[in-house]
């Protein structure tokens, strides 16, 4: 008895924290707004850094104290390309502009997103877009909704009829992983519908999560992009794997998301 009622109260504890998650982003997601509009012009790979740092801070001076308040014993990741496993205990993952780059080439695909793991696994996140004003949350077991509607993996069983799409992880990835990727949109030309390459990740596994596009893959990548997605479209009803179809983690070399009715399709694609 004592641990069933210990549960319900994590289980409690959890949604009242995301609850508060999804404010916070959606502040941070204001604040980015204003910000919004105009192209930013660099000349220079540092003038770059810089104006994605400016951005990265003015969400991030929201967020670290909002969320450092809610869950105080709580680490937090400070670099949001970085991917492997955390230590133990509990960790914020946040990516304060995840598409930053197109928010400075005034590019609408970008958002704000939060997400809290606990021993390695996401328990709950909120993925905001401030143009939309939509907000995206997930609770490990208690599903995943878009502005509190439930959101459903796609019904589609053939790939062939599907929509799919992939995103480049990072700049200046290593060439091995650039040929796999180029490779695997060779192959999923070949096999799907039609295929739409983008960044973020996360938008395009939002997608996925409320049905609007069969399957998304990535090679390589950080935990900032995938987790938030990872956790939207297992809770929607979709699978998550490698590319080879294991299981993923955040150490895994792969990942993909997809409705159940194509996964496998998709990892015989990737797999070739």
């Amino acid at each position: 008895m004592s641990e069933t009622l210990q549960t319900t109260d994590v289980a409690a504890s959890d949604a009242d924290l995301l609850g508060q998650t999804a404010i916070a982003v959606r502040a941070a997601g204001s604040a980015l707004r204003e910000r919004f509009g105009e192209v930013v012009r660099y000349r220079t790979r540092e003038e770059l850094m810089r104006a994605l740092a400016a951005n990265d801070d003015t969400a991030l001076d929201i967020l670290r104290p909002r969320l450092t308040r809610l869950r105080p014993d709580a680490g937090w990741v400070e670099e949001e390309l970085d991917g492997g496993a955390l230590p133990p205990g509990e960790w914020w993952v946040v990516d304060p502009a995840e598409g930053n780059v197109n928010h400075l080439h005034a590019l609408p695909e970008w958002a704000v997103t939060a997400t809290l793991v606990r021993e390695n696994q996401p328990v709950l996140t909120a993925v905001h877009l401030p143009l939309t004003g939509e907000t995206y949350t997930a609770l490990s077991g208690g599903g995943a909704h878009l502005d509190g509607r439930p959101l459903g993996a796609s019904q589609t069983a053939d790939l062939g009829l599907s929509i799919v799409a992939t995103s480049q992880a990072r700049p200046d990835e290593d060439e091995k992983v650039v040929r796999r990727v180029g490779s695997s949109i060779t192959a999923m030309l070949f096999d799907a519908l039609v295929v739409r390459t983008a960044v973020p990740a996360t938008l395009h596994l939002l997608d996925v999560a409320a049905g609007r596009v069969d399957a998304f893959w990535q090679f390589a990548g950080a935990r900032a992009d995938l987790l938030p997605g990872a956790l939207l479209v297992t809770e929607a009803g979709g699978r998550i794997s490698d590319a080879e179809g294991r299981p993923w983690t955040p150490q895994s070399e792969s990942f993909l998301a997809a409705a159940p009715g194509v996964h496998a399709e998709a990892v015989a694609t990737l797999s070739r």
